[in-house]
């Protein structure tokens, strides 16, 4: 298999430059230390994505309105069950990702 040498350049390229902004911001904050209103700021980043993500795929828009997606709501429930008990990342995605197979599973039998 030959590979274009532009096209590797291309892929090279692209991963330096998604790679230098998540890259850097850590070795720069690796020697700073943050006042303490700034990392409690900080500590709401993560649930105001994962409410992002959620919402998103959450909520269907039509034509004439906004519904909710039945797949998914059915899917985020024992998710959000498992975050609010064991407050543990791991455990949340790992369920997650299972509700949503097993919804889509027994779905496409429908």
């Amino acid at each position: 298999m030959n590979i274009n040498p532009n096209v590797l350049h291309i892929i090279v390229g692209g991963m330096i430059v998604t790679a230098i902004p998540r890259i850097i911001p850590f070795i720069v904050l690796q020697k700073l230390t943050l006042p303490k209103p700034v990392l409690q700021w900080l500590s709401y980043i993560p649930i105001c994505i994962f409410t992002a993500l959620v919402m998103e795929n959450l909520l269907e828009r039509t034509e004439t309105s906004v519904t909710l997606n039945g797949q998914v709501l059915i899917a985020v429930l024992p998710t959000l069950i498992t975050a609010l008990w064991s407050k543990n990342l791991l455990a949340t995605v790992v369920v997650g990702i299972v509700s949503m197979a097993v919804v889509r599973l027994l779905w496409m039998g429908h």
